[in-house]
């Protein structure tokens, strides 16, 4: 059984280090989506695709056209894509702020499950999973637009678990409370980082749900710190 890989923000922290883990895994082909390259993760089996604002669904069907359509197949697609926009009271947030925060943490994710469920009804099945934020299910202050954000992507994990069962198709997210990156570490850097969860560890998660991915449609698997 042929095993594609599909992984969109892969130059971000944590696609970085997601990518690490998953190019050393059983995929035939590994597809590679962001807005720019380093000069990571090469090999035969790589190919990068370079993509425009996937707000837009015309772009999500182009970078999608890149994708061999085979009957025989199973496509596995891993997502970060989002962002983080704070600090400000529920009154004190802009209708644009608002709708920011849902532009990139819902519509384009929406986007994506949308073209790899029309890719998976050709195909034997297959699994994505979203990047969602502990915060979705835990609210906290001055965080409103982006964990309501959050909480509209989990809905979209839930109710695809539902509908892709038609197609074989499995719906998951992660919802980190907070990964050990350089950015975060400039931001709180008073914390134990020692208890972060690293990007390289999630990779191996990632690699482990989607081969149960069977079983473990519909869940969204909060990751608040490590143990030491």
């Amino acid at each position: 059984m042929k095993k594609y890989l599909l992984i969109f923000g892969a130059n971000g922290e944590l696609g970085k280090g997601v990518t690490s883990v998953l190019t050393t895994k059983d995929f035939e082909k590994i597809y590679l989506f962001d807005f720019k390259f380093d000069n990571d993760f090469n090999g035969d089996n790589v190919h990068k695709v370079i993509i425009s604002d996937l707000t837009v669904e015309s772009n999500v069907q182009n970078a999608f056209n890149e994708i061999p359509v085979e009957t025989d197949a199973q496509y596995f697609l891993f997502s970060t894509v989002g962002g983080f926009w704070g600090g400000k009271k529920i009154w004190e947030t802009s209708i644009e702020d608002l709708m920011n925060m849902i532009k990139m943490n819902l519509i384009t994710n929406f986007n994506l499950a949308k073209y790899l469920s029309t890719l998976v009804q050709n195909s034997t099945g297959g699994a994505i999973i979203f990047t969602s934020a502990y915060t979705a299910n835990h609210p906290e202050e001055n965080k409103f637009a982006y964990g309501m954000s959050k909480a509209a992507l989990s809905y979209l994990v839930k109710t695809l678990a539902i509908e892709g069962e038609s197609i074989k198709l499995s719906s998951m997210a992660i919802a980190p409370y907070i990964l050990d990156t350089k950015a975060n570490r400039k931001w709180m850097n008073n914390s134990n980082f020692e208890k972060w969860i690293k990007p390289e560890e999630v990779g191996e998660l990632i690699y482990d749900l989607f081969k149960n991915f069977r079983i473990n449609s519909g869940n969204i698997l909060e990751l608040k710190l490590r143990l030491i």
